[in-house]
């Protein structure tokens, strides 16, 4: 008797979590978080990328456009935007039939702790056809 009324006030002692098991509990938590915050800017990065690539496809016409002018389009897009990396030279203008295809294929590393950084792989393709684009 006296044992199980041990074990019910052992019980009701022990609620919740100790700091320890706080600790254990929080700290994969907080890793995913910290690489969240560090990945965010290469994220934004790749978005002001696409929305320039976008901004080609709505301002270039076919029928004048040319590598040259399409990469000068991006590249003015990049230039108000803020966007370093890549350039409008890491970029690949192909023609296929009526259709140019505008893509960017980049890697970026965004830092976490000393040695160790998550590495990020975009593409994007967009198609610029005789309507304005696809």
């Amino acid at each position: 008797m006296t044992q199980v009324r041990g074990l019910i006030q052992m019980r009701n002692r022990q609620k919740g979590v100790t700091a320890i098991g706080w600790l254990f509990l929080l700290t994969p938590v907080a890793i995913v978080v910290y690489a969240g915050i560090r990945a965010a800017p290469v994220y934004l990065n790749y978005m002001k990328v696409v929305r320039a690539m976008e901004g080609a496809v709505t301002e270039t016409k076919v029928g004048g456009a040319t590598p040259q002018s399409i990469r000068s389009t991006i590249d003015k897009h990049f230039e108000i935007d803020m966007v370093d990396y890549p350039t409008t030279k890491d970029m690949k203008i192909t023609k296929d039939g009526g259709v140019w295809l505008v893509e960017s294929q980049y890697d970026d590393d965004a830092p976490l702790f000393a040695n160790v950084s998550l590495h990020i792989t975009f593409d994007k393709t967009v198609r610029i056809s005789a309507t304005g684009g696809d």
